[in-house]
């Protein structure tokens, strides 16, 4: 379902893929792990963490290792920090991550979740309150699949890909962003945007500039309160730019489907 809002409770975890033990989170019982964190530190690579249904305040940060991280629901668990991002992924090989909403309710310059140079699996969770956007996606060996999720009311944007990141890019909601629902930036990034919607941001549905690139396929961009695309002349889209309404959706938006400028950020004095 594209950017489905749908997202079923699990009342136990599902069986772990890869055959290890599966270490299960609760903060109101004692005989589980009080929060993410400390059962991620004790699972091993083959090992699974199931979150239950709860609230809480933690700062998960994994790197070069897998992950095998499963939330109840993004509806019922909520991880949420005060200092830094809630989630951050570096160097992650391989893995998933889901049924999750990541909060960050700090006042510094953070975004909710922070992938560098990882190839694992977010997916069916939610991004909210970025001061920066709600999914920072960066690094020239950042090839993550982005599937499902709900990336909504970030100080910037939404979901944003640069300094060389090639993400899968499918099936998100992109919703009330104060900028823009996907913004792409630097030469050799090179995401695939496919059946995402972008709707109700408060720039444009998406941005691609500093020589970006990026394939769009059946995108929805849609009732932003500027564009549907904005662009400047030095990125690469595929297809060009010429075809991007026949194979994505583009209206309506009160100012047009798309523009390319120079300066796309000068709406926010950038």
């Amino acid at each position: 379902m594209n950017g489905s809002e749908e997202n079923t409770a699990l009342d136990a975890p599902p069986p772990n893929p890869l055959g290890g033990r599966t270490l299960v989170v609760d903060g109101r019982d004692p005989a589980a792990y009080p929060r993410p964190s400390a059962a991620l530190e004790d699972a091993g690579e083959q090992d699974q963490v199931f979150i239950r249904a709860g609230i809480y305040e933690d700062k998960i940060f994994l790197a070069r290792r897998p992950v095998l991280l499963v939330g109840a629901g993004r509806d019922v668990v909520q991880i949420f920090s005060r200092r830094g991002g809630p989630l951050y992924l570096q160097q992650v090989p391989s893995g998933r991550v889901s049924g999750i909403t990541f909060r960050y309710v700090g006042s510094d310059q953070h975004s909710a979740v922070n992938i560098l140079d990882s190839c694992c699996t977010i997916t069916r969770c939610r991004a909210t309150e970025g001061i920066l956007s709600g999914m920072v996606i960066y690094g020239p060996q950042c090839r993550p699949t982005i599937h499902d999720n709900e990336v909504c009311h970030n100080r910037e944007s939404g979901i944003f890909v640069f300094a060389g990141a090639k993400p899968r890019v499918a099936e998100n909601l992109c919703r009330g962003n104060h900028h823009f629902g996907i913004a792409v930036r630097d030469a050799g990034s090179q995401p695939e945007l496919v059946r995402n919607r972008c709707q109700e941001n408060l720039l444009s549905g998406m941005l691609l500039f500093h020589h970006a690139e990026a394939m769009l396929v059946d995108n929805l961009c849609c009732d932003n309160l500027h564009w549907g695309i904005v662009m400047t002349p030095d990125s690469r889209p595929s297809p060009t730019r010429e075809e991007l309404p026949d194979s994505n959706t583009m209206m309506p938006n009160p100012r047009g489907a798309i523009t390319v400028t120079n300066d796309p950020l000068s709406e926010i004095g950038r």
